[in-house]
Order: C-alpha cells, then structure tokens, then sequence
C-alpha cells in the first residue's frame, strides 16, 4: 500500500491504488499485488500486505527444502507437490463461475481456484524459488511456461502443475474454438509470455464476464472500469463492452459517450456500423431526457 492512501476509506484507497498499479511500467508491476487490489474492491477489509506475506512465507518454506543446485526440471516437481499434494490447492471444477474464484484472497484462504488465479498463485510462488516462470493468455484456459535447459515447458495449473505436449495443446486450441491444425509458428505466438498487465486483464475479464452471467451489473461495471483504467488510450473493446453495461443500468449518457470513444479509437471495427446505428437511437433517448 502507497504511504498517501492510508486513512483513506477502503473504496477510495482501492480505486487509487488501482490506478498507481495502471501507471506504473509493466516490469514494475506485481502480479499478486494487482491481483489482490482486484479484491479489495469487493473485500473492503482486506489487507494486501497480509496476503503478500503468505505468497513470501510460503515461497520460503518451499525454497528452505532445496538444494542450492537443484535442476529447473526438479524445482518444478517440487512445487507441484507443496502446492497440489502438501497444501490441496486446486480448480473449483465443482462451481467453476463462483466469483470468489477470481479473487486472489479467496484462493489463497480456499485453495480453490479457476486458471488464472491459480496461475497466480503457482508463478508467485515459483519466482520465489528462482523459477522464471510467465503466464501464457492461451485460448480458453490460462497457462504458465517455464524455460528449460533444452526447452521450454507449459504447464497447467488447473491440472495440478501437469505439463502439456503440442498434441495437447491442439486438442484444448479446437475446444476453445480455434484450429487445431495451425502451423508451429501460429501455436508459438499463443504461447507468448503475457505482460503483467495482460494478466491482470484477463483477470478483470474473467471477472466482468462472472457478473454479466449473474445480471450483476454494478460490479460488472467495476471491473470494466478498471480494465479501462490499465490503458484508456487504447481500450476500445472495453469502452464499448462499458457502454452496454451502462445501458443495462439506463445510464444513457454515459453509454453514448463509451460508444462514441469506441467508435473514435476502432472506426474500423467489424461492429462499427451497428455502433454508429445505436447512437442515433441512443441520441435521441439522451435528447428527451434534457
């Protein structure tokens, strides 16, 4: 927490610390401190610091049993088993859309989580033993990728840490609704390493699309502002997702402004012209109300 949020009421002292997070550089950013200011949206009482704590103790625990020369390869077991076997960490496939699931705390309290919390929590904790470890944005289901001596390995921890082959790999890319006969080159920029701030994205996303689901439309809007928060300059898709959000809340003139600042920064889109359709007939709404 930043020295000159502290008195503030939790509401304003999660907002503003969102927007320390969204400004700073991306190397800079902490993927469990943005992920727990997530929460502290919905968890006024939360105490980051705490939860911090937690990833730190149990990173050193883990790195306390190792030897200072152990492989890559055997780090990674290590950590599969103090996560998954010794502390029960693993995917709510039994309520997969409870949103405490996107909620770093509530994981870490739980044990319980969906991909990319899990994610959270496994890259967390395997940095603090040494491991290079990056999230993968991999269609439909977060990953985490390792480099290796002779390679390099992505991981699921969903499934308990288990690694994936390229066959796998295609197999999940159809289901979500992709090819699975792209060539190398397409499936390795899948595999791309995400940026911190693409991760916390993901988050949000996963997050709005929960409360959607739920007709939450509020909350929905929380994490659709704070999506837009993270690059305003260009978050097109997300002024437009934020002006449907507002229309379900009838906030008419709010909605024609993100439909407008869409349209400004993705004239070119594929759902322009039904954009631009809308706002006559948004237009006129925001008219007769004056």
């Amino acid at each position: 927490m930043s020295a000159e949020t502290q008195g503030w009421s939790p509401e304003a002292r999660a907002a503003a610390e969102w927007r320390r997070i969204a400004g700073m550089r991306d190397e800079d950013v902490s993927l469990a401190e943005g992920a727990l200011w997530i929460a502290a949206a919905e968890y006024p009482d939360l105490v980051v610091d705490d939860y911090l704590r937690r990833l730190h103790e149990m990173g050193a625990t883990l790195r306390g049993r190792l030897r200072a020369d152990i492989a890559t390869a055997d780090k990674l077991i290590a950590l599969n088993h103090y996560l998954f076997n010794e502390l029960g960490f693993a995917g709510n496939s039994g309520d997969y859309y409870d949103p405490r699931n996107s909620f770093l705390n509530e994981v870490l309290e739980r044990r319980l989580g969906i991909p990319i919390t899990l994610g959270v929590v496994y890259i967390e904790v395997g940095r603090r033993i040494g491991l290079g470890l990056h999230g993968v944005s991999f269609p439909g289901h977060f990953l985490v990728k390792c480099a290796l001596r002779d390679g390099v390995v992505i991981l699921d921890p969903y499934s308990r840490g288990l690694s994936l082959g390229v066959d796998e790999l295609r197999r999940r890319l159809q289901e979500a609704g992709g090819d699975a006969g792209v060539d190398e080159a397409i499936l390795g920029h899948l595999l791309g390493a995400a940026t911190n701030k693409e991760v916390l994205a993901r988050m949000l996303r996963n997050l709005k699309a929960v409360y959607a689901r739920q007709e939450d439309w509020l909350r929905a809007l929380s994490s659709s502002e704070r999506l837009i928060a993270l690059d305003p300059d260009d978050a097109g898709e997300e002024y437009r997702d934020r002006g449907g959000i507002y229309l379900k809340l009838e906030c008419f003139r709010a909605a024609l402004g993100d439909f407008r600042t869409y349209l400004r920064q993705r004239p070119g889109a594929a759902d322009a012209e039904a954009v631009r359709s809308q706002l006559g007939d948004l237009a006129a709404v925001v008219a007769r109300l004056n």
